[in-house]
């Protein structure tokens, strides 16, 4: 029997959920669970989830179960010839299965310590895949298909938890080129937005007041401790304590006026 399966994907809309769910109940013998990722900047926000779906597999009290992660986020933005590759890492117990990407994965590298993928090509693995009963003309399709996340990575996941001899490249995870500063990895159904830093990379503490922007706020380490209305920046559930901006009992989202992958301007 295969681990539980989480599949993350920018894939979302109910007709690609069909199929996705039903081409992995046919390989797996299980429906995964689906989640949707959605909004302006999927890398981001595909980042943040994956950190904090290994992160919650942590503190159980017990050794637990293994649990496998699909993360699919491939725009077609010239990079890649047919969008990134895909590839796989294992961390502790639980193995991802993810779109090679240096934004999305940054922090897994950062925070859990992820230091290399196994990066695949598509039409290197169809074609060693003597155990597969699947001919050239089909093999040439899936591995150039737009919609790979559908007939590849599936494939990739069952051939590798499987242990068959998939072909791959390790290859090191190093520090994405991207402009410094902070930024909205996601916003949530509250409209709080997640920011990709900590107190301490502010060199904030509780009490003091920052500027988000043109507007200071205050920095307060729980949410209960903000005014009804107040905005503020509070430590947030996700990661090593990011920090959130955030409007008690509203959207910070709509009154800062920021979607995610926005940059902000933060100081102390």
């Amino acid at each position: 029997m295969y681990p539980p399966i989480t599949y993350l994907t920018d894939c979302s809309d109910a007709n690609a959920q069909a199929r996705l769910t039903t081409r992995m109940a046919a390989l797996f013998g299980r429906s995964p669970v689906l989640l949707p990722l959605d909004g302006p900047a999927p890398l981001r926000s595909a980042g943040l989830t994956l950190l904090d779906v290994l992160l919650s597999t942590r503190l159980l009290g017990e050794d637990g179960f293994p649990t496998v992660t699909l993360v699919n986020v491939a725009p077609r933005d010239g990079r890649w010839p047919n969008g990134a590759p895909f590839g796989w890492f294992r961390h502790g117990r639980h193995t991802v299965f993810t779109t090679y990407d240096p934004v999305l994965l940054d922090p897994v590298r950062r925070y859990l310590g992820v230091s290399s993928v196994s990066v695949t090509d598509a039409a290197t693995v169809l074609a060693a895949a003597e155990w597969a009963s699947i001919g050239a003309a089909d093999a040439a399709g899936l591995a150039t298909t737009q919609f790979r996340s559908l007939w590849y990575l599936p494939l990739l996941a069952k051939w590798v938890l499987d242990d068959r001899p998939v072909p791959s490249s390790a290859v090191e995870l190093t520090a994405p080129e991207q402009p410094d500063g902070v930024h909205v990895a996601l916003v949530d159904n509250f409209g709080n937005c997640k920011l990709t830093c900590t107190a301490a990379d502010l060199g904030i503490v509780a009490g003091d007041r920052v500027a988000v922007g043109a507007t200071k706020v205050r920095h307060h380490e729980r949410l209960s401790d903000v005014p009804v209305g107040a905005a503020a920046l509070v430590t947030g559930s996700s990661g090593p304590g990011f920090l959130e901006l955030v409007v008690n009992g509203g959207s910070a989202a709509a009154e800062f006026g920021l979607s995610a992958g926005d940059a902000v301007v933060v100081q102390g």
